[in-house]
């Protein structure tokens, strides 16, 4: 019998640097973006993201929109900010 209260697995991961924990095992663009400290937001703003060290094949690459990435503890992921006017 399983227990409701039983906490789900936490890894830790970095977002430029900055260190969170995330309870599920894949994260997606959206959720790297709104993770990402100090980066511009706005309309004419484009997101790229690489990472590294994460628990699937290829452990490293680009993360593109509408994409998401299995995690581990030690997954790195790197955000740049780009204006398209």
């Amino acid at each position: 019998m399983s227990n409701q209260n039983e906490q789900k697995p936490k890894y830790t991961i970095k977002v430029n640097g900055t260190q969170y924990e995330v309870h599920d095992h894949h994260i997606d663009f959206n959720q790297v973006v709104a993770l990402a400290p100090d980066l511009p937001r706005g309309q004419n703003i484009t997101y790229s993201i690489t990472y590294q060290n994460a628990d699937q094949k290829p452990e490293s690459g680009v993360l593109a929109e509408g994409g998401k990435v299995k995690v581990k503890d030690g997954t790195k992921f790197d955000v740049t900010a780009t204006d398209k006017s």
